[in-house]
């Protein structure tokens, strides 16, 4: 994984892949919330800054409010989640992403 890096923060885990920092729940956030049954997604193009409300996610054992681990746009979002919200709850975390972000300080990711 030359060039990757990541991080783990809050119950997401965060994943610099040279060009975006994507984003997805922790397999710990999985348990600690239950199976997940709704994520409300941003918008692609809006800009969140560091500790601002970014998610919502509501599972069997709790709703939960996930704030921005970094500064920056979202770039992308799983598309998969509307058709499948199970991807969420997949034993591999890397299949759990949910949104990438562009225009992000380094030194943001950094300090995590």
């Amino acid at each position: 994984m030359a060039g990757k890096h990541l991080k783990k923060t809050e119950n997401l885990w965060i994943l610099f892949n040279g060009k975006e920092y994507c984003i997805g729940l922790t397999n710990e956030a999985q348990e600690e919330l239950g199976q997940v049954t709704f994520i409300n997604l941003p918008k692609v193009g809006k800009t969140y800054q560091k500790g601002e409300p970014l998610l919502e996610v509501e599972a069997e054992k709790a709703v939960s409010e996930i704030a921005s681990p970094i500064t920056g746009t979202i770039s992308s979002v799983n598309e998969k989640i509307d058709a499948d919200i199970n991807i969420l709850n997949d034993e591999d975390e890397m299949n759990a992403w949910i949104l990438s972000f562009k225009e992000v300080d380094s030194q943001d990711f950094d300090r995590l």
